[in-house]
């Protein structure tokens, strides 16, 4: 027995399972239990995802073949009588520098933090009385700010600290770092922290894979409803744009839009930020970035794109299409083996949210655009710390390697 198919003799003893009509099944989603895939016993076909990319039998249809076995016995018996033990992957884990990346991480993110905040330009200001707070420290203390993960009022003391420690010449006050959020000059600024904090991983990284997700906010949208005769309302949320290393986890390229904000369209400016930086080999996504325009984009920097086709798909198309579709129709597990490192970009946004919160604080656009970009930001610098710990990196952010912990 294969993987999948030892999976399927598992799901069969699911009580789910059931016959819908002809040769029609219902088998119930393992990753979500409100949710089931049609088989069709006859033709072999399931609405799986896996089944869609690999159009290869999959769990589903396996499940099903065992459950039609055992209710074609003749005493009417619906045991399974087989029993098989389900293995998962073990990465090793270098425990004695996680630890130390650990230990180190708040102090080092501190230090690796000014470096990078010393390349932010201020512009020179003709007004009378006191100066404006530094563009360099402003992004410093947001970025502090959403790293402490509490509110503004409560990270003040951390602020305060890293002023007495030197990283900023004065600590704001939490209402001027709230207004900082909302200033869209700070937005450019933070998208450059998070594309230069990925810079000292250029040694590492080569393939790379691209996503969206979603930030949550306190903010509704409410409207009366004609229809029903009453108000309506619904929460909002941003999504997160991102290039990723399937290596490190390391955000290359970053763009947040609104909840409306299409997946596809911008792929092209990800992947022309990430070569500014990194040579990119290789690029994975999932069928929302299939298209010409983003198989040339890819291709233009001598990358190799591996997003698999719909169901619909042609063979007919660019140059880029007609490659990419012979690798997947001639060398599928060749493909597969390449598109499923697309799975690192799930950790990383899993990441970001359970460290840092997959909600924003905010309420208004702006700044809920820079709190993400922080939380992203935030992200990269601690996975730099464990680069550090673990592959030996020196980031050479300016100022930052002379003050670096030992």
């Amino acid at each position: 027995m294969d993987a999948r198919e030892q999976k399927g003799l598992v799901l069969a003893k699911d009580k789910r399972v059931r016959h819908v009509a002809g040769p029609t099944w219902a088998v119930p989603s393992q990753s979500n239990e409100t949710s089931a895939y049609l088989v069709n016993a006859v033709d072999g076909t399931c609405t799986c995802p896996d089944y869609e990319v690999r159009r290869r039998k999959c769990k589903h249809l396996f499940a099903v073949e065992f459950v039609r076995v055992v209710e074609t016995e003749a005493d009417g018996s619906t045991t399974i009588t087989e029993s098989l033990k389900v293995t998962r992957k073990t990465y090793v884990q270098d425990w004695p520098a996680y630890n130390a990346a650990q230990v180190a991480e708040k102090e080092t993110v501190m230090v690796l933090l000014r470096g990078l905040c010393d390349g932010v330009q201020t512009p020179v200001c003709q007004c009378r009385g006191r100066k404006p707070i530094a563009l360099s420290d402003a992004a410093y203390a947001m970025t502090m700010k959403v790293y402490t993960t509490v509110s503004g009022r409560r990270a003040s003391t951390d602020i305060k600290a890293c002023a007495d420690d030197g990283h900023i010449s004065r600590a704001p006050s939490y209402n001027a770092i709230f207004d900082y959020f909302d200033k869209p000059e700070m937005t450019p600024i933070l998208v450059r922290l998070i594309e230069e904090s990925a810079k000292p991983l250029a040694s590492v990284e080569t393939s790379f894979a691209v996503d969206s997700t979603v930030f949550g906010t306190a903010v509704y949208k409410r409207w009366f409803d004609a229809k029903y005769g009453r108000e309506m309302s619904e929460a909002t949320w941003l999504k997160a744009h991102a290039m990723v290393g399937t290596v490190t986890n390391v955000v290359t390229a970053i763009s947040v839009t609104d909840s409306s904000g299409a997946d596809s369209p911008q792929l092209p400016p990800l992947v022309a930020s990430t070569t500014q930086r990194f040579q990119i080999a290789e690029t994975s996504a999932d069928k929302a970035y299939l298209g010409h325009a983003n198989l040339a984009a890819i291709e233009a920097v001598g990358a190799v794109p591996f997003i698999p086709f719909k169901t619909n798909s042609r063979s007919t198309g660019s140059a880029a299409w007609r490659r990419m579709w012979a690798m997947f129709v001639l060398k599928q597990d060749e493909f597969l083996a390449h598109y499923h490192r697309r799975s690192n970009v799930e950790s990383t946004f899993s990441a970001i949210k359970r460290k840092f919160g997959g909600a924003v604080r905010s309420k208004r656009f702006t700044a809920q655009v820079n709190e993400i970009l922080c939380k992203v930001l935030c992200h990269n610098l601690t996975v730099v710390v464990h680069a550090m710990h673990e592959l030996g990196i020196e980031p050479s952010f300016a100022g930052a390697s002379a003050a670096l912990p030992a």
